[in-house]
């Protein structure tokens, strides 16, 4: 039987914690990490894989550090980054989790709930190998090349980072109105079941999608002027479906 992959994180935060214990969980090697403020000249000798897990910034001055070893893969867990923050470490990759992970324990769960990865590598051994990292967490994977990741992260932090952000003014305009956030909760989570099931345009209802403009300068009239700015960009936003449903000539649904 071969011996589990043995795998070092640097930086154990709640990316590189989570992988390292989803990692650990699934059967392979995880070797004591590597903290702020450790030696880290040493930390590809004895391993397959050593993951970079350090804020995006310091990403390259760590791989600078670390003594190259032929054998082992230097990668990295950035989604903006491409190969080349690694320097000139014989084998490198890019592995970065499309998951939100806001602690190690629903990190390390959701890392193993076929979970999504954007990969890269600069060769077959390489790929190979976080080819590997992914099918031992039951997870799928794509490729993104160097010149598309930061393309490819920011679609990532729109799904997410913004995703949040927009519910948060849910939460505040709901509280002004008197009515608890729990409904819009739910309001949410079976929109995002119809876009899953119909795509975005399909799943566009309300006065945007019917061209109700009498009932959006109401709600305009109504809101804060703090409120304003993300409303109207997102009503563009809106409106960019709908326009590109008509020059499709797809139906757009006429309810609320």
């Amino acid at each position: 039987m071969d011996s589990p992959r043995a795998i070092r994180v640097i930086g154990p935060g709640r990316a590189g914690g989570s992988l390292g214990d989803a990692l650990s969980l699934a059967g392979w090697n995880v070797q004591e990490p590597i903290r702020r403020g450790d030696d880290v000249s040493r930390a590809a000798f004895g391993v397959d894989l050593v993951i970079i897990a350090t804020p995006d910034a310091a990403i390259a001055e760590v791989a600078s550090q670390i003594e190259p070893v032929p054998t082992t893969v230097v990668t990295h867990m950035a989604g903006s980054l491409g190969l080349d923050v690694l320097g000139d470490h014989p084998r490198r990759a890019a592995i970065h989790p499309l998951v939100a992970l806001p602690d190690r324990e629903t990190g390390s769960l959701r890392l193993r709930s076929d979970a999504w990865f954007a990969v890269a590598a600069d060769g077959s051994e390489a790929l190979g190998l976080v080819d590997e990292l992914v099918a031992a967490l039951g997870g799928r994977s794509f490729v993104v090349a160097d010149d598309r990741r930061a393309e490819y992260h920011a679609a990532a932090v729109i799904a997410s980072n913004h995703l949040v952000a927009l519910l948060g003014q849910v939460e505040r305009v709901a509280s002004s109105a008197g009515i608890p956030f729990d409904a819009f909760l739910e309001l949410a989570r079976s929109t995002i079941e119809n876009v899953a099931r119909l795509g975005p345009t399909k799943a566009l209802t309300g006065p945007a999608a019917r061209g109700d403009w009498a009932t959006i300068e109401r709600h305009r009239a109504a809101l804060p002027d703090d409120e304003l700015e993300a409303y109207d960009a997102l009503l563009r936003a809106a409106r960019r479906l709908v326009d590109g449903a008509e020059r499709g000539n797809d139906v757009l649904p006429d309810n609320d």
